[in-house]
């Protein structure tokens, strides 16, 4: 089961797709963990991926792709895997589905998880970070005990820079000005599913797993 997760900024793909990787036993991969274990390890790829990261660039798409196609052709993903993080835009989608039919591979699902994005904007904006301790709250979901203060170490409790409303607004437009397409790309390809993303977590999970099947 190869399946690929979207959705903007705040959506609750990372969270779902980690939720995914647990029930189906399949390794749930971010672009950024593998960055990470290149660079960690020394690898070809890797020490190029870091000539770039290290001058504040982006990783080219070729080399993101090398990078992500290496990791599906590991024994851990057999079985399939969820990505998550990736692909990005078209060129990426268009570069990963040739790599993966070159291996007789193909993606089974796109899952966009779908929340509009007001209730982004809401979400993002009542995280709280604790300053001492980097513990995170949400004002609505997950409160401090106490207003303003962190229940593990007391310390101060700030909202982050990339929760702020402004750069929230500002996130939503990159994403559906470069991942919008990739929408319709996986329409075309006829492997979309959309699930709504406003509901709770597990409400959420359920049906994306009525999508996958036990």
């Amino acid at each position: 089961m190869k399946v690929v997760m979207l959705g903007a900024p705040g959506a609750g793909k990372g969270t779902q797709a980690k939720k995914i990787a647990a029930k189906y036993s399949i390794p749930h991969i971010s672009t950024g963990d593998i960055f990470r274990a290149n660079i960690k390890n020394g690898t070809e790829l890797g020490k190029k991926a870091k000539t770039y990261m290290d001058q504040g660039l982006l990783v080219p798409d070729e080399l993101v792709v090398d990078l992500v196609v290496d990791r599906v052709n590991q024994e851990d993903c057999a079985n399939g895997y969820v990505l998550d993080g990736f692909p990005r835009t078209i060129p990426q989608a268009e570069a990963l589905t040739k790599a993966l039919a070159g291996q007789g591979q193909k993606l089974d699902y796109a899952i966009d998880v779908d929340v509009p994005d007001e209730n982004i904007v809401r979400r993002m904006g009542g995280r709280r970070a604790c300053v001492g301790c980097g513990a995170t709250y949400h004002l609505e979901y997950a409160p401090p005990k106490q207003e303003g203060i962190c229940d593990t170490c007391g310390g101060e409790l700030i909202l982050r820079d990339d929760d702020k409303p402004e750069t929230v607004t500002k996130r939503l437009g990159v994403y559906h000005e470069q991942t919008q397409p990739l929408i319709d790309y996986y329409t075309n390809a006829g492997i979309l599913k959309r699930v709504d993303g406003t509901v709770d977590i597990d409400e959420v999970f359920q049906a994306i797993t009525e999508i996958l099947g036990e």
